[in-house]
C-alpha cells in the first residue's frame, strides 16, 4: 500500500485578516520547499453555551478536523495576539486535542508558530512562546527562524527567532512589509525542508 503524500498543516485563527494573509505566505514557502500546504482555520467561540458556528465557514479556509491534525507531517500554528497570548478560538481547539496527545499522534513532527499584533510591542514574543507550550506537550519538534535570515536584523516591523510575526497597526490596516513577508515564506520553506529530511531519514531507517 502506498504511503499518503505528506503535507504541512497551516492552522490559524484570524479575526481581521492579517493572520490569514500570513498563513498564505507561509503556505507559499512550504510549497517552495517541496511539500503540500494544507490551510485550515477554527471556528469562533461564544460566551453563549448553546451557540454554534456553521459547519462550513462562509469564506476562506475550511475548519480543521482532528484527522487533518492527526495525519499531518508537520504543523504551523498561527494566531493574533490577545493580551500576550493566543486567541481563545485557537486555544479552545488545541485544548480539545487530548486524544491525539494520548495516542502520541504528533510526537516527533516539526512545528512552528506565527502571530500578528496591533502594536509593535504588543506581546508578539510571549504569544509565540505560549503557542509553543502545547506543541511541546504533544512531543513536537519546534522550528524557529535562524539569524541567517538577514530580515531578522533589518526588520522595522515584525520578525522574531521564535516564529514569524507582523505588526498590523491599531486599526489593522498596516500591510505586511517586505521583511515580514520574507520571514513568513522562510519559515514555511524551512519547516518543509526539515520535514522532508525527517521523512527521508525515517524511510532510510525502515529500509
Amino acid at each position: 500500500m502506498s504511503q499518503p503524500t505528506p503535507y504541512v498543516l497551516v492552522l490559524y485563527y484570524s479575526r481581521h485578516g492579517a493572520t490569514a494573509k500570513m498563513a498564505r505566505l507561509i503556505a507559499e514557502g512550504i510549497e517552495r520547499g517541496g511539500l503540500e500546504a494544507r490551510i485550515r482555520t477554527v471556528p469562533e467561540v461564544s460566551p453563549e453555551n448553546r451557540a454554534s458556528s456553521p459547519t462550513v465557514p462562509a469564506s476562506g479556509a475550511v475548519y480543521c478536523t482532528e484527522d487533518d491534525l492527526r495525519q499531518c507531517a508537520a504543523l504551523v500554528l498561527g494566531s493574533p495576539t490577545r493580551f500576550g497570548n493566543m486567541a481563545a478560538p485557537l486555544k479552545y481547539f488545541i485544548d480539545g486535542t487530548s486524544s491525539l496527545w494520548l495516542a502520541g499522534n504528533l510526537v516527533d513532527k516539526p512545528a512552528a508558530v506565527f502571530t500578528s499584533t496591533a502594536s509593535l510591542h504588543g506581546g508578539q514574543e510571549s504569544t509565540l512562546l505560549s503557542m509553543q507550550l502545547p506543541l511541546m506537550h504533544h512531543g513536537m519538534v519546534l522550528v524557529g527562524l535562524p539569524y541567517t535570515n538577514s530580515e531578522l536584523t533589518e526588520t522595522r516591523g515584525g520578525g522574531t527567532p521564535y516564529g514569524a510575526s507582523h505588526h498590523a497597526g491599531v486599526d489593522g490596516a498596516r500591510a505586511l512589509d517586505n521583511h515580514e513577508s520574507a520571514l513568513c515564506r522562510s519559515l514555511g520553506q524551512r519547516i518543509a525542508m526539515l520535514t522532508r529530511k525527517l521523512h527521508a531519514g525515517a524511510a532510510h531507517v525502515k529500509s
